[in-house]
């Protein structure tokens, strides 16, 4: 198969009209419809159902839609990655949460930064969950992530630090002036549900608490007394003098990480790992075994 012709696919595939997909590729309906019967007949299956009533996916087209964007996804972000490689000027992309781990991401971009000859860091700022993409696409280099809530399949990760959970509340609510909560007590709220992020899978989970999916969003609802959120406690950050945070003490902690493709060979990125290892928090890890945990990592980008 060539890339043209899962393009191609991919546009029949999301309209389930030749017309509107053909007027999407900027190419004339036949010979759209030449290439998808061919593609069809090479693979030996129907990828589509075609009558009056319309156009729809077969079983096997809605294999080959998921297979395909990912093959895409997969041929562009190695396009990126090649002319970013080319180019021994330029920065590394460090794609990051905005708010999360605040105090790490400035250590780093100084340590980085005093290293001789070390690539300038810049730093990408991404809502919830969306540094796995990033990476994935070959717009970022590098990333801060979060176990066990980021998806780190298929990335090799350095752990940085380790830490607890704060509940953030409206600052005018009773809980507000508690030293600590549980999460039985934030899950059981009258008239202040948790605010619900998408799942992995851009899916919510259900309950009574608002769908969100930015910060902003968060904190005017938050702040409006509309919801509450609990999340790392580094996260603090960017609230609002509106807000209040409460540890939650029974909450799982929240391990940082920097995550990388682990195809990656770059020095540049090695470098960069050297330096956030070497910032780790004081018993955030096991003391016995950092430089040796990451000088293998290093030796592993190195090849």
């Amino acid at each position: 198969m060539e890339t043209r012709e899962l393009r191609y696919f991919v546009a029949v595939a999301e309209e389930l009209h030749f017309g509107r997909a053909a007027v999407r590729l900027g190419i004339a309906q036949p010979p759209l419809s030449r290439a998808i019967r061919q593609l069809e007949h090479r693979l030996g299956v129907d990828l589509l159902d075609r009558d009056r009533r319309g156009t729809a996916l077969t079983d096997a087209g809605r294999v080959l839609l998921g297979e395909a964007r990912a093959a895409l996804d997969a041929v562009a972000a190695a396009e990126r990655r090649t002319r970013r490689a080319g180019s021994p000027e330029r920065p590394l992309v460090l794609a990051t949460k905005a708010g999360a781990s605040h105090e790490l991401l400035q250590r780093l971009l100084d340590a980085a930064a005093s290293e001789p000859g070390a690539a300038p860091v810049e730093v990408l700022l991404c809502e919830v969950g969306e540094q796995a993409g990033l990476l994935r696409a070959g717009r970022a280099d590098v990333a801060l992530m979060h176990r066990p809530f980021d998806d780190l399949a298929g990335f090799d990760t350095e752990d940085l630090c380790v830490e607890g959970q704060v509940a953030l509340l409206p600052a005018g609510h009773p809980l507000a002036s508690r030293d600590q909560l549980t999460m039985a007590e934030v899950r059981d709220v009258p008239g202040l549900p948790i605010a619900r992020w998408p799942r992995l899978d851009g899916s919510y989970p259900d309950g009574p608490g608002p769908e969100v999916h930015t910060q902003s969003q968060l904190a005017q609802l938050v702040a409006l007394g509309r919801t509450l959120l609990v999340i790392p406690a580094s996260s603090r950050a960017w609230q609002w003098p509106d807000h209040v945070a409460v540890p939650v003490v029974d909450a799982p902690d929240v391990t940082t990480v920097i995550a990388w493709p682990s195809s990656s060979r770059s020095l540049a990125i090695a470098s960069l790992v050297r330096s956030a290892a070497d910032l780790r928090k004081t018993g955030a890890v096991d003391p016995d075994g950092p430089r040796a945990s990451h000088d293998a990592t290093v030796a592993q980008l190195r090849g």
